[in-house]
């Protein structure tokens, strides 16, 4: 029935927890940054760190006038970078990149793969299916985690929030998606845990959906989609893709 298959990553194929309120974090991140001379105490970071990406984000909502239907993201790694320029500290994208890599490490709990996530991904490409992942996510973080989980090679596309300048639900992101690819919309389905981001933003891009209720989806009623699991059961999505 469906030839492509369409996955948000976070909650629906990845289980993750991060906290960014822990102190540690903020302490580590404050060495780190001492290391290059920028020299922050943990709370002026953490509170330096908020007010840039609110800065950033507010930047972004030009993109669209009728902002309720536009989520933009930004590139985290600027973020990282103008901590630097805050304390007059020139440095290049790299070690920004670096910056944040060592933030995702240290706010990391935990990051795993929802039990039989790989399987189900190599069932549906050995049996033709075209895979694609459309996540709100950071480049530089995401793409090394699904390098690490071993499940970066199943895909056929990915499209990654940070690089587009906008985020699910935003229905110019999902278009970006299916015009890049040339992707039909009648033969894809789209699968996520998130009723808005991820349902209500594919079924107005005209996409089929399975909404799958994981242990990190929003508290929400379940949405109005062509399939419904509320528990993450593999095996079931995998049954429902290959049909």
């Amino acid at each position: 029935m469906y030839d492509t298959c369409i996955f948000d990553l976070y909650g629906t194929l990845v289980d993750i927890h991060t906290e960014e309120e822990k102190n540690e974090l903020w302490e580590k991140m404050g060495m780190f940054y001492g290391y290059y001379g920028a020299y922050y105490q943990p709370e002026e970071l953490k509170i330096t760190f908020r007010q840039l990406i609110a800065q950033l984000e507010a930047g972004q909502r030009g993109l669209r006038e009728d902002a309720h239907e536009a989520h933009p993201e930004i590139p985290i790694e600027q973020v990282f970078l103008k901590l630097f320029e805050e304390k007059q500290i020139t440095a290049d994208l790299t070690l920004a990149v670096h910056a944040g890599q060592f933030f995702r490490v240290m706010s990391t709990e935990y990051i795993r793969l929802y039990d039989g996530t790989e399987e189900m991904l190599k069932a549906l490409k050995q049996s033709g299916k075209k895979l694609y992942l459309l996540s709100n996510a950071q480049r530089i973080f995401t793409e090394y985690e699904m390098r690490a989980l071993h499940i970066f090679h199943y895909f056929d596309g990915i499209f990654i929030s940070s690089e587009h300048g906008c985020k699910k639900p935003d229905l110019r992101f999902f278009e970006k998606l299916l015009d890049t690819y040339g992707i039909s919309r009648s033969t894809a389905i789209m699968v996520g845990n998130d009723g808005i981001c991820d349902i209500k933003g594919a079924r107005a891009a005209g996409l089929s959906t399975l909404y799958i209720r994981s242990n990190i989806s929003p508290e929400e009623e379940l949405p109005q989609a062509d399939y419904r699991l509320e528990r993450m059961d593999m095996d079931q999505v995998k049954q429902i893709l290959l049909n």
